[in-house]
């Protein structure tokens, strides 16, 4: 045995054999009316891989996925990880165009796919991507091979981690793209295990774990997968996301856990069932990916208590740099809210300014991070790299600060910086005021053209039910931001809208919202 071999940590492959193996009859997953056990979930798993072993695919083969909700995603991200397939997730609602150019930027050889969903989008990327090779599908197919009918063929078999290194690739999960072309983050084995390890030292789990699954199965089930398997929980996943829907499920199943990205919380919120639904089985909401809301979170906290609690990361140092606890989640410590907790003690942090020095306590600098958590790098770009590695740091391209007692604070993404008038604005902070108006129920900051300024500050504001747009009300969201934040930081203008477009991920996608004011203009829109 060599040294390296003696001192190797286990990895993902490791902890789903072993988490697989713990449990037998328990439940696993409910999807719809069908219940899978934990054995089911293991044979199945091991079919797939069996499956994809017969098609040639094993260590470093290229591979996608593109699915509704449906029971055999989980177990073929299990078989993917078995065979040692770097794994690259296509989101549902992504459109043909974005998803050829992840296939040849990732180097997809397979794609597996939900036939019932997905048959002519399948079909159409196949012709548009030449290194397209092999199609397997969840079920009868004309594209491809039918991926469950092949593994039924194969008698289920002990499940055996292959031979991967920490270094090695695990997935190549792509950035939202909106701050250009979306690159290619490649996590290894070495961050996705690290990540499970200060998700079970961190986090919040309920002894009787229930997890309830609302975002697309193919993306939030990997991250959550280690720690429900470890404590014999089971996945309760959700086909389709609607408030109704979801408080239906809690009250059915006794939830007591789930993830949400903040949007999702505000059309909780909003509903009319958010005063009449039993909420008292959930005992942890997850939520992060984008930040929330102060008001809005003390809106939730009143309602259904403590159950609170945020993650940070990116998805270059995923989901664990920065966690704010339930009890952390303290309504008589209202500016605490607008922090997403104190830094994990497990990765090395750092605010640095523009020169690569720390900044004073109390001063703003870019989050810069490193440990076994940082990604290696985005494929095939490495000036992007060496940028984001600039003086052995990886950066964020967030702005924090931190407070007295160690809580860190989200100022803005460095490229979201307003310049108005040779002064600088930072739109999460606008944000955060104009959402403790009574009348908004989500808000985007964004800067426009402005031949005075350079850039305006511009509200982009979705109004809570039944309530009237008009000119008083701009004045007062006008005069709110004036008086909290100064003139410089209140917008010139205020656009109501129906719904603020996001990203794949659940972000507000700003450069969606950027593009129309910008368009023509010498500027990009980063």
């Amino acid at each position: 045995m060599s040294i390296d071999k003696l001192h190797q940590p286990p990895l993902m492959p490791h902890l789903l054999v072993e988490g697989l193996n713990r449990y037998h009859d328990e439940p696993c997953l409910l999807l719809g009316d069908k219940v899978a056990s934990y054995r089911e979930v293991r044979e199945t798993t091991s079919q797939m891989v069996q499956a994809l072993q017969s098609r040639g695919l094993g260590v470093g083969s290229r591979v996608a996925v593109i699915s509704a909700n449906r029971p055999e995603v989980l177990s073929n991200i299990a078989a993917m990880q078995l065979t040692g397939c770097i794994g690259t997730p296509l989101h549902p609602l992504g459109s043909l165009e974005d998803h050829a150019y992840v296939l040849e930027a990732a180097e997809i050889d397979t794609l597996v796919y939900d036939a019932a969903v997905f048959e002519a989008h399948a079909a159409a990327l196949a012709q548009r991507v030449p290194g397209l090779k092999t199609l397997l599908a969840f079920g009868p197919t004309e594209a491809g091979e039918d991926y469950l009918a092949l593994a039924a063929g194969f008698a289920p078999q002990p499940l055996v981690a292959p031979n991967v290194q920490p270094d090695d690739v695990s997935s190549i999960n792509f950035t939202g793209g909106t701050t250009g072309r979306p690159k290619g983050v490649m996590s290894t084995h070495r961050v996705t295990a690290y990540m499970s390890q200060i998700q079970m030292a961190e986090w919040e789990f309920p002894d009787q774990l229930r997890m309830l699954i609302a975002t697309p199965l193919s993306h939030a089930a990997a991250a959550f997968f280690i720690p429900v398997l470890q404590r014999g929980g089971a996945f309760y996943v959700m086909q389709g996301f609607s408030p109704d829907e979801f408080f239906n499920m809690v009250e059915r199943h006794r939830i007591t856990c789930t993830m949400l990205v903040p949007v999702m919380l505000y059309y909780l919120l909003d509903s009319p069932r958010s005063a009449t639904a039993d909420m008292s089985s959930m005992a942890t909401i997850f939520y992060g990916a984008s930040p929330m809301s102060p008001a809005r979170l003390r809106e939730g906290i009143a309602k259904w208590g403590k159950v609170f609690y945020q993650f940070f990361g990116q998805s270059e140092a995923p989901m664990v740099l920065a966690n704010m606890k339930r009890a952390e989640h303290d309504p008589d410590h209202p500016t605490r809210l607008a922090s997403c907790g104190r830094p994990t003690p497990w990765v090395h942090m750092a605010l640095l300014d523009a020169d690569g020095q720390p900044v004073a306590r109390g001063e703003a600098g870019e989050i810069c991070v490193r440990g076994p958590l940082v990604m290696k790098g985005y494929k095939d770009m490495p000036e992007e790299t060496a940028e984001a590695f600039a003086g052995g740091w990886l950066h964020t391209g967030d702005v924090g600060r931190l407070d007295e007692e160690g809580f860190l604070y989200i100022v803005d993404r460095t490229k979201d910086m307003i310049v108005s008038g040779g002064f600088n604005v930072f739109p999460r902070e606008v944000e955060d005021v104009l959402a403790c108006h009574e009348a908004v129920g989500q808000v985007a900051v964004i800067g426009v053209p402005d031949d005075q300024w350079g850039e305006a500050v511009k509200a982009v504001i979705v109004l809570r039910p039944e309530v009237a747009q008009g000119p008083e009300l701009v004045r007062d969201l006008q005069a709110l931001v004036k008086r909290k934040k100064g003139a410089v930081q209140s917008p010139k203008s205020i656009d109501f809208v129906a719904a603020i477009p996001v990203t794949p991920v659940g972000k507000p996608d700003k450069k969606a919202l950027r593009a129309p004011y910008w368009e023509g203009r010498e500027r990009g829109v980063g």
